[in-house]
């Protein structure tokens, strides 16, 4: 029998940046087991220049990235909601149903260099891959 795929949403405030990279690494590192979404409470017209060359850098897709509502996927069936900036964690909606979350903010890299945007991007990888799959007791990869 197959496990659950669960749908984690990353939720930030533009969605041009961390909730991103966020998503396009979940969806990564944890294939199979999760399938993430990302949305923003006040989404930016663009995805991050530099989010998706730090992306492209470690091999990861980048196609079809484009930032989203959170009007856009408050009917997916979420499992868990990331909040990764201060701002999204305050102004996180009701969802029609109780859905467990969990806030791990991360440096907001805008107008840095690539470098603070690799090192975001490394950092998510680290501590919010293995925060996700620990909430929801994911096996980690063999």
């Amino acid at each position: 029998m197959a496990e659950k795929n669960y749908t984690v949403l990353v939720l930030c405030t533009g969605n041009s940046c961390r909730s991103q990279m966020a998503e396009v690494l979940l969806n990564h590192d944890l294939v199979d087991q999760v399938h993430a979404l990302s949305a923003g409470t006040r989404p930016q017209p663009k995805v991050a220049d530099g989010a998706i060359e730090a992306l492209k850098l470690a091999g990861l897709p980048t196609d079809g990235l484009h930032p989203k509502d959170i009007d856009a996927v408050m009917n997916e069936a979420i499992d868990l909601v990331v909040t990764v900036c201060d701002n999204a964690k305050e102004a996180c909606p009701i969802f029609p149903r109780p859905i467990p979350s969990i806030h791990l903010p991360f440096h907001d890299p805008h107008g840095e260099p690539l470098d603070s945007f690799i090192a975001v991007r490394d950092d998510i990888r680290t501590r919010l891959v293995g925060a996700v799959r620990e909430k929801l007791g994911l096996q980690a990869a063999a």
